[in-house]
């Protein structure tokens, strides 16, 4: 008999044999019966008494909260993952993000996936769902680093991924839950068809779902030198249009959307992480970081998801906004969207937040000859080189929390490499209001997917370095601190922003909703890359001895 008992407590079920008869038959036509007892039963814990002399004044009380823990604890050992062991995990190169104002002003981060493992530059996007990656390509962009203007060193840890060449690629089948083209699927190949269509103009990217192996470590700190290789559903991205052919994530995109398929969802769903995972966007530097399972601190503010069943995504509920001392009534909801650079409002909303601003700021406004410069609101900076101290910009979100746009500038410079001025990071937009990366900076952001609640408190990025280069590397290797140091800083008293050098974005490079990119932005992409490559080579050795002794 199999019996299923319930523990409101806990919020799970656990499913207890208690006993079972078996019969079979014997020769002389009688059947002998063999009883077998559940492992926490009284006639176990008799025997074991017995036999082994154990003492089981500890043994759990049947129906109590620690017989149900002890169960799902023994169940989560037999499957080699427990979520006590792992409240977070994180990549096998470290938690560390880093901005490429070349790669469309997006927040990448390095992954592994297969077997053998290939090593991936891959863009962070809350706005969609779907990890891809440029596979077997008919039609992608361009891999070449330099092609973006980025260091050719780089070019030596990037790779590229087919399913061909790994030994744990399996097909996902039409007939997968994770497949939501089934009516697609071709009569000569059971493999699973996707196509996804971003908000950028004509830009997506379709092919076939994978499963493979992303490779992950504690994002604790803890336990040194433990690899778990998860399984996860991914697409083989074939062929890309629009923004990904033109400098936007040409190395592949880690959707991190509510839906299914997206790789938080994954590992819940197999149990390596609670339902949650944390960003922290840097202020004065282009380092972020990133942790799976994540589910902040108890002093974080917070306000709930509006979640539409039918289109699932991280919006959020704006009940009104300051600009300096002007308080705004408006109520809407905005996008909470990473995998967008700058911010957009509509229509009323846009006029009433830049028009106070404009009114109450003390900086000169700036004409820009420059048709590459999208921004309306632009600003002359001061003889020293800093911002007076402008209207604050903040949210009031469903449930009275208050969120401050700390940093939503873009700055700019002249040829030389001097900064000029900046302008307030707001677009307009006719449909659709979301709130991006700029307005995020100097937080760190905790996406709890399990109470559908976004978190923030603000934060130092560098004080949540975590890497598998100072944490599961052998002793033969030196700890890396600190990979990638904030750089030097400019700016007035009360606020700083970074005074960087001088880069130009090529051609190619446009921002992730179809933004030309700015030419004359000041980036400091140059001054850490040189840094950033020292962390990939110091992550890529460890990530050979390490693979090395588990394969």
């Amino acid at each position: 008999m199999l019996f299923v008992m319930e523990s409101p407590t806990l919020g799970f079920i656990c499913h207890i044999l208690l006993f079972i008869y078996i019969g079979f038959p014997y020769s002389n036509g009688q059947s002998y019966n063999l009883q077998m007892y559940h492992k926490f039963s009284h006639e176990v814990k008799e025997w074991m008494t017995w036999r082994h002399g154990l003492d089981t004044d500890d043994w759990p009380v049947e129906g109590s909260n620690e017989y149900y823990k002890a169960l799902c604890h023994h169940d989560s050992a037999r499957h080699g993952r427990k979520l006590a062991d792992y409240p977070s995990l994180t990549f096998l190169a470290g938690n560390m993000t880093n901005s490429f104002s070349q790669l469309g002003f997006l927040f990448y981060t390095m992954v592994q996936v297969g077997t053998p493992n290939v090593t991936l530059l891959v863009a962070l996007d809350t706005g969609s769902d779907l990890f891809w990656v440029p596979c077997d390509c008919q039609e992608c962009a361009p891999t070449s680093a330099p092609y973006y203007g980025l260091d050719i060193n780089l070019q030596t840890y990037l790779q590229t991924y087919s399913p061909s060449a790994s030994q744990t690629s399996k097909p996902v089948t039409c007939d997968n839950t994770l497949c939501d083209l089934q009516n697609k699927c071709s009569k000569s190949s059971d493999q699973c068809p996707y196509n996804v269509a971003y908000v950028s103009a004509n830009t997506s990217t379709s092919g076939t779902l994978v499963e493979d192996i992303l490779y992950l470590i504690p994002g604790n700190g803890s336990l040194n030198g433990t690899v778990v290789k998860a399984p996860i559903t991914f697409g083989c991205g074939k062929v890309q249009t629009g923004s990904f052919l033109q400098g936007a994530a040409p190395y592949g995109l880690l959707g991190l959307g509510i839906e299914p398929i997206s790789v938080p969802n994954i590992l819940y769903k197999s149990g390596f992480v609670s339902n949650s995972f944390s960003m922290c966007f840097p202020q004065n530097s282009t380092v972020g970081r990133f942790t799976f399972g994540d589910k902040g601190s108890s002093d974080q503010k917070e306000t709930p998801f509006i979640i539409d069943k039918q289109h699932p995504t991280y919006y959020l509920g704006v009940k009104e906004f300051y600009v300096g001392n002007a308080l705004v009534k408006a109520e809407f909801q905005a996008l909470f969207d990473t995998g967008t650079s700058f911010t957009y409002l509509a229509d009323s909303v846009y006029k009433s937040l830049t028009s106070n601003y404009h009114m109450q700021t003390q900086d000169s406004p700036l004409a820009f000859d420059d048709s590459n410069i999208p921004f309306e609101f632009c600003y002359k900076f001061s003889n020293s080189q800093s911002i007076n101290q402008g209207p604050n910009i903040s949210f009031n979100f469903n449930g009275g929390n208050n969120f401050s746009a700390i940093q939503p500038f873009v700055f700019i410079g002249d040829t030389t490499g001097k900064l000029v001025g900046y302008c307030l990071a707001v677009l307009h937009s006719s449909t659709i209001t979301i709130i991006g990366q700029n307005f995020m900076a100097g937080y760190q952001l905790v996406f709890d997917r399990e109470r559908l609640k976004l978190g923030w408190k603000e934060a130092n990025c560098d004080d949540l370095e975590y890497s598998s280069s100072t944490a599961s590397a052998p002793s033969s290797l030196t700890p890396l601190q600190s990979p990638l140091a904030s750089s030097s800083v400019a700016g007035s008293p009360n606020k700083s922003y970074t005074n960087n050098s001088t880069g130009s974005p090529p051609k190619h490079s446009i921002s992730p909703d179809a933004l030309p990119a700015n030419p004359n932005a000041i980036t400091d992409d140059a001054t850490h890359l040189s840094s950033f490559f020292l962390h990939i080579a110091l992550s890529f050795i460890v990530t050979i001895t390490i693979l090395t002794v588990l394969f």
